[in-house]
């Protein structure tokens, strides 16, 4: 899966409507192998990061978890610390 995919669920804030439309084009540029696509596939594409948009949506919406909502700064700051434990600076 696309690494630039990130977890949205169960954060506050909520994901927001941008970042799940993100997390569908990054899908569907993933799915098709294009990053732009052409001018006779630009509808389909476009169609198709509106439908996963929304079912992304959906589905965010009706999962739970007795989990408490995870913070995103924190969360952040896990993945650069991460990420400097695999690639040092």
């Amino acid at each position: 899966m696309c690494r630039s995919i990130k977890t949205l669920f169960n954060f506050e804030p909520p994901a927001k409507d941008e970042e799940i439309r993100s997390a569908a084009l990054q899908f569907v540029r993933k799915v098709s192998g294009f990053s732009k696509p052409s001018k006779a596939n630009e509808g389909v594409f476009s169609r198709a990061v509106d439908d996963i948009t929304a079912v992304a949506g959906r589905l965010l919406d009706t999962l739970q978890t007795p989990a408490p909502p995870r913070n995103r700064d924190v969360e952040a700051a896990k993945a650069r610390a991460r990420s400097e434990r695999r690639i040092p600076s």
